[in-house]
């Protein structure tokens, strides 16, 4: 199966809700900090820390910290039933105004995904993204136009890294396929309700500054906007065993794109997006053959009241390629499929949230080995997942 966290999320966040004064249950306001981006329905502190740090200026602390608990059924050989674990400690500094500005995050981790094994957090920021996932410097010389460089977000995908970020715990099946976390330069431009973004970074966090990605976001009106994505290899990135997780040989030498809609108006916030990636055929790298993928989701929530809310994700996902020629595996082997379903209800006050998760996810045509359970031939995995903490 693939890597989990081996990808991650978009760079756009949804259009804030309308707020119409007849709505029945208008979700929480919106944050002091527009970093890191959160989907809702989880919001971050309104009134964080900050203080004056001349000649800088001022300068915001926000942070989160969290544990979870899962039990699953058809545990992969690797990993356990049922286990608890930090799912963030994570402290964010950042400065949001000016010609610089700065924002570091920095913490421990954990990126729990559907249909992948579970890595602990210890593990995780180790094979991953290391103690500082994201930092970056940013100059502004307008409200239009921005240059990044450092660890950013992707610019790819519907769903962002960590679980406080997004509508559910565990991120999907399409963010298997997906980067999340990119060394590299970024350029971003705004005119009226287009903005554009370009990144020239290492892709799947390889150190190798060998993919292209951008960005264009249309924001139709204030509730509906619409995202077109897409990046790639325009180079080789071999095996690098100093982080085998972050760095899959076949997802590093993609091609992706995506089409993101968002909804965002109080009750409800729904996003449906397309996937396709395409891994070229590259004998040196031990796939004579390529193989693409094909999916779609649907990530939606809705807030009964402003401390409670439900979101749910549907989503369905297949590739191609057979064993026979020498296909790369990206989801269960060659040529297999799979489809997950995902309910969160989640509760928030002030800085406390708790949440509950249950999934499924069910796969076909798989290769023997490569699917669920002990011995990888098991076609389904379910799992109930509770996350709490706070958000400071």
């Amino acid at each position: 199966p693939p890597a989990p966290g081996a990808a991650p999320a978009p760079a756009t966040a949804p259009a804030p809700a309308t707020g119409a004064a007849a709505a029945p249950a208008a979700p929480p306001g919106p944050t002091a900090m527009s970093n890191p981006t959160m989907t809702g329905p989880l919001v971050a502190n309104p009134n964080p820390l900050k203080f004056q740090a001349d000649p800088l200026g001022t300068v915001y602390i926000t942070g989160v910290a969290s544990g979870l608990g899962f039990a699953e059924g058809n545990s992969f050989a690797t990993d356990r039933s049922g286990q608890f674990d930090i799912s963030n400690g994570q402290v964010m500094v950042q400065k949001t105004d000016g010609l610089f500005q700065f924002y570091l995050q920095a913490g421990i981790y954990s990126l729990p995904s559907l249909g992948t094994p579970y890595v602990r957090a210890t593990n995780v920021v180790s094979d991953f993204f290391g103690a500082l996932p994201v930092a970056y410097a940013k100059l502004a010389p307008s409200d239009s136009l921005s240059v990044q460089i450092g660890k950013l977000p992707t610019l790819i995908g519907a769903e962002y890294t960590f679980t406080f970020q997004n509508m559910n715990i565990e991120r999907g099946l399409l963010w298997n396929q997906e980067p999340a976390i990119s060394k590299g330069i970024q350029g971003n431009y705004t005119a009226g309700p287009v903005a554009l973004s370009l990144s020239l970074n290492d892709g799947f966090y390889s150190g190798r500054y060998n993919w292209l990605t951008g960005s264009a976001t249309w924001t139709i009106n204030s509730a509906n906007t619409l995202e077109v994505v897409a990046g790639g290899n325009f180079g080789t990135t071999s095996f690098l065993p100093s982080q085998p997780l972050a760095t899959p040989v076949p997802q590093s030498n993609s091609q992706i794109v995506n089409l993101i809609y968002t909804y965002s108006a109080a009750p409800w916030t729904v996003t449906p997006y397309f996937q396709f990636t395409n891994v070229p055929a590259n004998a040196t790298l031990g796939f004579p053959s390529g193989a693409q993928t094909y999916g779609g989701a649907v990530l939606a929530n809705y807030a009964f009241t402003p401390m409670f809310s439900l979101a749910g994700r549907a989503e369905i996902i297949g590739s191609t390629g057979s064993l026979a020629s020498g296909a790369p595996n990206l989801l269960y082997g060659p040529g297999s499929a799979a489809w997950s379903l995902t309910l969160t209800p989640t509760f928030q006050k002030g800085i406390f949230f708790a949440r509950a998760e249950g999934s499924i996810v069910q796969a076909w045509g798989t290769t023997s080995g490569d699917a669920f359970g002990k011995s990888g031939n098991a076609k389904t995995q379910e799992r109930l997942m509770l996350e709490t903490g706070v958000v400071f």
